[in-house]
């Protein structure tokens, strides 16, 4: 039987053991516990080998990547999980061969460490099974959930990792923690305490993932300048992208050029307007689509070919449409995958389907608002608030889904009063992304400052005008009023209690896997609390 319990949508909200609510499958799931299984003893090798100064890229980026491949919605396709699994085990073998016979026999006190992969996929499965839930069995039932805290903390941490890889950007220490707190798993000197610690070391080393991602956006892409974007479209051929790697969506707009075909961003891919070195091009035309749950909808209107990159693809969607393509550790039974920026097949396929028969004006909505844009009107915001023209900040921000309750964020976002501004990033914002609400001297209202991986652009707004107005963070004029669904959003929660950042709304609901003690650490330490209704909520936060 499978179980999953890593996103906000798992079944009954305790976990899916039949099939997974994000389409996730049984063997699919027992191959990605296996993975994560052996991923823990290539681990274990890498942190020893460091520790002998041998230090293997490739191992590393392996760790990372693997880790990614867990996430919800990344990797459905169990033949590609069963080519990791196998790759790690051959990595694994050859950096062990590097040690000496002391380090090799501490090892072994690990028993992912010898694990030997069947040669078979019906095996591999298996295997998994019987190494059952994330490869690790625990019986008391905090420690077991600050591990399940820590593991999908890690996958966050990876996804963001991975995203600045590709954008030339690497850290050892990320690496370096990584390893480490997947070995911590199978250490049984680990008290609760410390096992809280390395869930809080993990939201600082989000930090820094989400820092390098930051630096490789913007670095490659220059920052983001607030930017009018279309939802309306243009007659003719078109390829719409969604999904999150901006390093795609370049490459796609230089290979297209004078192609006569007009480029949509969908979902996360909204903010990639606001940056200079993309909006440049005349093709990157606008935004197609709404909000997360009509994605299969969206889809099946769009008359041009579509690539998904990395993640963020719904199972479904995928196997639907032959239009589809993706790229990065995105595996899906019946849709293409893309390697190393090769978009040709993409390109022939948006010139063979039929495009938009005509042109249509659409609503213009602003992006663009990241840390270096907000804080170059520092000045004028800082004297809005000293007038007391506006008198709070609410970031509403964080993941859509599916399930019902989500209407809360919309909700909170139209009852704020004239005098609130609103931050948002992340795909949670396309439930109301679209909303007129107006500006305060010049500022509109509504600032939307990015993907969910932006959190860092927030957290830089948010320290910036502490030390404008000399408080600490918690004392500002700003709530913070999260949605979660999947690891990235658990990552981003991490790094806001590492930073002691308080009173932090979270929902639709809790996580399934904070048992009640873990809850009331975080809610008697950092005041972590469940959204309830929006009009209520919304008076107790404004009388803050």
């Amino acid at each position: 039987m499978m179980f999953c319990n890593q996103c906000e949508q798992t079944a009954k909200g305790t976990g899916c053991t039949v099939a997974g609510v994000c389409g996730k499958k049984p063997d699919v799931a027992a191959l990605q516990d296996l993975l994560t299984y052996i991923l823990r003893g290539l681990s274990g090798v890498a942190l020893k080998a460091g520790d002998k100064g041998i230090v293997d890229s490739e191992v590393n980026r392996l760790i990372m990547e693997g880790l990614f491949v867990t996430l919800t919605n990344v990797n459905f396709d169990d033949e590609d999980i069963a080519v990791y699994i196998n790759r790690v085990a051959q990595l694994r073998d050859a950096l062990a061969a590097k040690l000496d016979e002391n380090d090799r026999s501490e090892l072994q006190k690990d028993p992912s460490y010898e694990f030997v992969p069947d040669q078979t996929l019906s095996g591999l499965v298996s295997q998994g099974e019987k190494v059952g839930h994330l490869g690790f069995a625990e019986d008391d039932p905090d420690i077991k959930s600050l591990k399940q805290l820590l593991v999908y903390g890690l996958r966050g941490v990876s996804a963001y990792g991975y995203h600045a890889f590709l954008l030339g950007q690497e850290d050892g220490e990320v690496h370096r923690f990584i390893q480490r707190a997947m070995t911590s798993l199978v250490d049984e000197s680990l008290e609760m305490n410390d096992r809280l610690a390395l869930v809080l070391e993990c939201g600082q080393i989000n930090l820094r993932a989400m820092e390098l991602l930051d630096a490789g956006n913007t670095g490659n892409f220059g920052h983001p300048q607030p930017t009018p974007v279309n939802l309306g479209h243009r007659k003719g051929k078109c390829i719409l992208v969604s999904g999150h790697d901006l390093i795609d969506l370049k490459e796609l707009l230089v290979q297209t050029e004078g192609k006569g075909i007009n480029i949509y961003t969908h979902g996360e891919m909204l903010p990639a307007h606001g940056y200079p070195e993309l909006h440049k091009h005349p093709h990157l035309t606008g935004h197609f689509g709404t909000a997360w749950q009509n994605q299969k909808k969206e889809f099946a209107q769009f008359p041009g070919a579509i690539l998904m990159t990395t993640n963020c693809i719904q199972e479904p969607q995928a196997g639907y449409f032959d239009n589809i393509f993706t790229t990065g550790p995105v595996g899906w039974p019946g849709v293409t995958y893309v390697e190393n920026g090769a978009f040709e097949k993409v390109i022939e396929k948006a010139l063979d389907m039929p495009g938009f028969a005509s042109d249509e004006e659409g609503q213009t909505i602003l992006t663009g608002f990241a840390h270096d844009a907000v804080l170059n009107v520092a000045p004028q915001v800082i004297e809005a608030v000293k007038s007391g023209d506006i008198k709070h900040f609410i970031l509403v921000g964080g993941c859509d889904g599916a399930k019902a309750g989500r209407n809360y964020f919309t909700e909170i976002v139209e009852k704020s009063p004239a005098d609130t501004v609103i931050l948002t990033l992340g795909c949670g914002k396309y439930r109301f992304f679209d909303k007129e609400l107006g500006d305060i001297g010049g500022i509109p209202r509504l600032l939307d400052i990015g993907q969910c991986n932006d959190a860092y652009s927030a957290v830089q707004i948010a320290l910036a005008l502490a030390d404008a107005f000399e408080c600490g963070v918690n004392d500002l004029p700003l709530s913070l009023v999260l949605s979660w669904y999947e690891q990235k959003a658990v990552a981003v929660l991490l790094s806001l209690l590492a930073l002691d950042i308080k009173d932090i709304r979270l929902g639709p609901s809790l996580p399934a896997f904070v048992s009640p003690t873990v809850l009331k650490v975080l809610v008697d330490n950092f005041g972590v609390r469940p959204i309830g209704e929006a009009e209520a909520d919304l008076q107790e936060i404004l009388a803050g």
